[in-house]
């Protein structure tokens, strides 16, 4: 007997509607609540495996004057189809709720079609799209998404990207961290000046000259911390940056590095302006000490899940006064630099939790869809507060120690 006339192989006739629920049949113009009723029950069709049903409520909704219900209706609708094994039909659907707008479901529906591209085949399409998913994501799936972007654009013969997306997948960060940029920065400067015949010029222009930097000469505040005094002092501070640096830019990311790095290198110079005496000043220490800060106070305070860093961050404030007292005793060192960039560090540390890996906070918190929030969301005002109080205490001391010198 043909399917179309075997009664065992026939679609059973579609259930009534529930007195409590509108009926999709019904043609007309839908008030907000009825929408809100359609799209809820779709949703629990759609859970029980009533593919059909599910379709048919989340039709009946498209069309809907607001744009973000007739996306989630899309949405929906994409999702029954593709159960109900119609590929280009489920396409159709998400690639028409991108359409309407930036809504809620525009995300997951960008994930939807990546995902349909892969399956079909299209790579490029999909690559595409996981680049437009990749822009909406919220912080805990930007890595999965970067990880998918890796395998595909290594399909696809883009070797370079995928080693980047596999990186960023990992927390890796830019296959060129900004540790290392400023690292090679600070040898070239610091090896140029102690071995070349221009090296007193590159002292008397980036030095922390207190009677320049009284004139005005503000550059030195940053510029400093790109020339040491011997080979040794070059290697145990080159050495030092390389163990903290990474930890602070893994929990951080490299903008934020950088400029706490910078903020701490300003309130060390400003620390030895103030306190320091009136000897030139050479070397990185002030904004190191304030990294070896940084790392105290999130680790103490906000408690990031970060096993690479577990050996070093349990021994940093044993590290931070053995140095200290060191600088007390030994002469030669500028401890007033060190303790400069070190509250600042701690103060930046203390007030802004860690944005690019898991703390204890963030595991405790859970995200409006009801799944465990992974990365912890910082605000930029917060950021932008803690600079700004190093920024205010720098622009003191320099006041403070301009008035002392020229008085």
């Amino acid at each position: 007997m043909d399917d179309a006339t075997d009664p065992s192989r026939a679609e059973p006739p579609a259930a009534s509607p529930p007195p409590d629920l509108p009926d999709p049949s019904r043609s007309g113009r839908l008030t907000r609540a009825e929408a809100t009723t359609h799209l809820e029950a779709g949703d629990a069709a759609l859970a029980a495996g009533e593919f059909r049903d599910a379709a048919i409520r989340y039709g009946r909704v498209v069309g809907f004057d607001d744009a973000a219900v007739t996306a989630a209706a899309l949405l929906g609708l994409g999702e029954a189809r593709y159960r109900l094994d119609d590929d280009a039909a489920a396409l159709a659907s998400w690639e028409a709720a991108v359409r309407v707008g930036e809504t809620p479901s525009t995300y997951p529906a960008w994930r939807n079609i990546a995902a349909a591209r892969v399956r079909a085949g299209d790579l490029p399409e999909a690559i595409d799209a996981y680049r437009q998913a990749d822009r909406r994501a919220p912080a805990q799936d930007k890595a999965e998404i970067a990880t998918r972007l890796g395998w595909l654009t290594r399909e696809t013969g883009d070797g370079r990207a995928a080693r980047r997306y596999f990186a960023k997948g990992r927390g890796d960060g830019p296959l060129i961290s900004v540790t290392t940029i400023l690292i090679a920065a600070t040898v070239i400067v610091s090896l140029s000046a102690l071995l070349s015949g221009e090296g007193q010029f590159l002292f008397d222009a980036l030095a922390l000259d207190k009677a320049a930097l009284a004139a005005g000469e503000y550059w030195r505040l940053f510029t400093v911390t790109l020339l040491h005094g011997s080979f040794i002092h070059l290697g145990f501070n080159m050495y030092a940056l390389y163990l903290a640096g990474p930890i602070v830019e893994r929990w951080y990311g490299p903008v934020r590095f950088l400029l706490f790095y910078l903020a701490c290198a300003a309130a060390g110079s400003v620390g030895s302006f103030v306190f320091g005496g009136g000897a030139t000043s050479v070397g990185a220490s002030g904004a190191i000490f304030g990294l070896f800060g940084v790392l105290l106070a999130a680790g103490r305070m906000h408690h990031p899940v970060d096993r690479g860093s577990r050996a070093l961050v349990s021994q940093i404030g044993t590290l931070i006064m053995i140095n200290i007292v060191f600088g007390f005793v030994a002469s030669g060192i500028d401890n007033a630099a060190h303790l400069g960039g070190l509250a600042a560090g701690f103060w930046l540390g203390s007030l802004i939790p860690p944005n690019r890996v898991q703390t204890m906070a963030s595991l405790w918190q859970r995200s409006g869809e009801g799944h465990t929030a992974h990365i912890a969301r910082v605000p930029i005002a917060i950021v932008a507060l803690g600079l700004a109080v190093v920024a205010v205490v720098v622009v003191a001391g320099v006041l403070l120690g301009t008035a002392a010198r020229i008085g």
